[in-house]
């Protein structure tokens, strides 16, 4: 085991000291591997480090500037710190010098949500989904792009495969009861949506209210 695995290793256990020890002496071995300045910025960032982290990652790019692992750590620094556009723009060239990693793609999708760009977020998001289908909330947040743009056929069918994989997610059974009640006018499936999202989330208002509305509507009729 070299000395970035010991301290992946030690990251994984928490051990954030002796990680940084070990990634500070791999720097000074090699103090022209991008890699073990991309590790220690993430000690950095996780024991809350940020200007210092932000100095690492920018020291790996001068290193490498196909290093995109550094642009998607910048990335998710300056998200997690409201820096919405310097983190598009990191994810961007990340996914340019070729890191075709589903969390990137994600990260730029809701960079772009949080930036009120709901169409250009959807095709990263939705390629997030293609590169790790099992990720579930890359899935829902799919779903909530295609609600967005009124595609709600294709939101029926996403929302499904989300309850197939999680049938108590309490957002994805009230947005496909909005489904049933605005797009296909059935208030009967979208009343069964709106309770069993309450069943999963008891205070769950937006279903109480939809609920509400779809009961009082099938008591006119």
């Amino acid at each position: 085991m070299n000395k970035n695995e010991q301290g992946i290793q030690y990251m994984q256990e928490g051990k954030w000291e002796e990680a940084a020890k070990v990634f500070s002496e791999a720097i000074e071995e090699n103090p022209n591997d991008a890699v073990s300045y991309i590790n220690f910025g993430n000690v950095l960032t996780a024991v809350g480090e940020v200007a210092k982290a932000e100095n690492f990652y920018n020291k790996a790019i001068s290193i490498d500037e196909n290093a995109g692992a550094a642009y998607y750590a910048l990335g998710n620094l300056y998200y997690d710190n409201d820096k919405l556009m310097a983190a598009k723009d990191q994810f961007e060239k990340a996914i340019k010098v070729g890191l075709q990693n589903s969390d990137c793609y994600f990260m730029l999708g809701m960079t772009l949500q949080q930036l009120d760009q709901p169409k250009l977020a959807m095709p990263y998001i939705q390629r997030s989904v293609e590169l790790n289908p099992e990720d579930n909330d890359a899935r829902f947040q799919y779903a909530l792009c295609l609600a967005n743009a009124e595609l709600y056929e294709e939101l029926i069918k996403v929302l499904e495969e989300v309850l197939e994989r999680d049938p108590k997610h309490a957002d994805a059974l009230y947005n496909l009861g909005v489904a049933y009640a605005g797009h296909l006018e059935d208030a009967e499936k979208a009343l069964e949506c709106f309770t069993k999202a309450l069943e999963a989330q008891s205070d769950h208002m937006l279903a109480a209210n939809g609920k509400k509305i779809m009961e009082q509507l099938l008591a006119e009729q």
